[in-house]
């Protein structure tokens, strides 16, 4: 961990403008809320969209839901409210209920972030982790999976996996199987890993964040071997009456031997509908966007401000466009936690009922995992900047380097962070928060959002009552059939790797 001592990594001392630490859509004691220091003037508009009068993109907006097998997520302490009902991470019937309602609302996947380990970098221990339910205790990802897929008619499931933590050739083969029994609806969300104590829970050394996205470059190398470049499309043959299920002149070793694994045999897993599953990334270091530049073909990118989410996918897009692939292949998620209802005055009060009970401690021990930085002690009005840390990169930077015309003081990130996480959240009637998810959109040039909750499934539940048909009536939303894997789901032309895609290449 790194400890934040004063004068020390802090930023310059300066007089700060009173600010409020949620980026909300709405009137609040510190007056009308000011969300970006700027505005875009040029957001590239991707093929086959329409542009109004207004400037505005006429594009679908897609929508995730954002959530993990655990008591809480992001919003750090709701496990308290009333209205939660996170503590039943562990009855199987509540992933399903939650899969059908997002289901029968077009969301396009069911996103589940995962960490091998705790947050124990906050005041050096893990108890505020602990006491506050940060994210523990908590479940596998994976498990769920079939079962809600078997619940659901077209959704999407993109599950967390570490490469760091994970060897390839079992990683491999359990990914296929979820492709075999959710018939095509899975994908891999790529994460290094970035929490100490679950390296030391593997007897293994974290180790450093550029060295990370090496090992992940070998890390799915292997997997294209197996899944792309094993087995034969035709390899299964299935025929009773000459005694033969798989041609053995089919199925090949891949012969692995690298920095990292070494991995000499065959796959054991015929292939899949999407023999890759979809790939989603959510790295945004100079490392991550080039790691996503060439694999990655969903991203998810969190921001303070309109502004800083514009610069952040531009970059991204360059780096896809430098790996030879179409930029606008990549589907694009800015976080977003909606705080919805009939009409502004009940989401405004549903709001405040969750600053009540959100905690500020939970949330300085979310950012100290995320970041690997120690705000305990320091003072609440002391400015932030960037550091370097082997942890995660993004999180710090959102709160930094990415925002250049903001000081960041702990208060100002610990009640940013307490409802909704480190993106922004819209509190509103059906309208309102359509309005903002419009501008969002059309402002940064992201495709949709990753929906993170402030209570489970309440969030999801409002988001499909008020504000699906509201982008419906706006010509906003997404077609209900988009195909039946999640890689057509997510716009492909066919449920296999994209031929400029890198693990295309290793295809027999």
């Amino acid at each position: 961990m790194t400890r934040l001592e004063h004068g020390a990594i802090l930023q310059r001392t300066v007089p700060q403008h009173r600010v409020c630490g949620l980026w909300t859509f709405q009137e609040t004691e510190c007056g009308p809320r000011k969300l970006d220091g700027e505005r875009t003037s040029e957001v590239s508009t991707p093929k086959g969209s329409t542009v109004d009068n207004s400037g505005r993109s006429g594009k679908p907006i897609r929508l995730n839901a954002f959530v993990q097998n655990a008591v809480t997520h992001q919003s750090s302490g709701l496990w308290r409210h009333p209205d939660d009902r996170g503590r039943r991470y562990t009855d199987l019937e509540h992933w399903v209920e939650l899969a059908r309602t997002i289901d029968e609302a077009d969301f396009d996947s069911l996103f589940i972030a995962d960490v091998l380990g705790m947050s124990d970098v906050y005041a050096g221990s893990r108890d505020a982790a602990l006491a506050n339910g940060v994210q523990v205790p908590q479940g596998d990802p994976m498990m769920a999976v079939s079962a809600m897929a078997a619940a659901t008619r077209g959704l999407g499931f993109g599950i967390t996996a570490s490469v760091s933590y994970e060897h390839p050739f079992s990683l491999a083969r359990r990914f296929t199987t979820l492709d075999h029994l959710t018939k095509g609806r899975v994908g891999w969300n790529v994460v290094t890993g970035y929490l100490t104590s679950a390296a030391e829970n593997l007897g293994l050394t974290r180790l450093p964040h550029d060295e990370r996205y090496a090992l992940a470059e070998e890390h799915l190398e292997v997997c294209y071997k197996l899944w792309e470049g094993s087995w034969e499309d035709d390899a299964v043959v299935d025929d009773p009456e000459r005694g033969l299920f798989t041609d053995p002149s089919k199925v090949h070793d891949i012969d692995h031997e690298g920095t990292y694994f070494t991995v000499p045999g065959a796959f054991l897993c015929e292939p899949s509908p999407q023999r890759t599953p979809t790939l989603f990334q959510a790295g945004a270091s100079s490392s991550g966007l080039s790691f996503a530049g060439r694999h990655a073909e969903a991203v998810f990118v969190s921001g303070p401000s309109t502004g800083v989410l514009a610069r952040n996918i531009a970059k991204l897009r360059e780096q896809i466009e430098a790996a030879g692939r179409d930029p606008h292949s990549v589907v694009v998620y800015a976080q977003l936690t909606p705080i919805v209802a009939e009409t502004d005055a009940l989401a405004e009060a549903k709001y405040r009922s969750y600053l009540d009970l959100a905690s500020r401690e939970a949330a300085l021990s979310l950012f100290g995992g995320w970041t690997g930085l120690d705000l305990a002690g320091v003072p609440s009005d002391q400015p932030l900047r960037y550091a370097e840390t082997d942890a995660g990169r993004s999180a710090l930077a959102v709160f930094t380097s990415d925002d250049p015309d903001r000081d960041w003081t702990t208060a100002d990130i610990a009640e940013h962070l307490a409802v909704g996480g480190r993106g922004p959240v819209a509190v509103g009637g059906p309208e309102r928060v359509a309005d903002e998810m419009e501008r969002w959109i059309d402002e940064t040039g992201a495709d949709g959002f990753n929906l993170a909750f402030a209570v489970t499934p309440g969030t999801f539940a409002d988001v499909a009552e008020y504000v699906v048909p509201e982008l419906r009536r706006r010509g906003r939303a997404v077609a209900p059939d988009r195909g039946p894997t999640l890689r057509e789901r997510l716009g492909g032309t066919g449920p296999r790797l994209p031929k400029d895609h890198v693990g295309s290449t290793y295809h027999r």
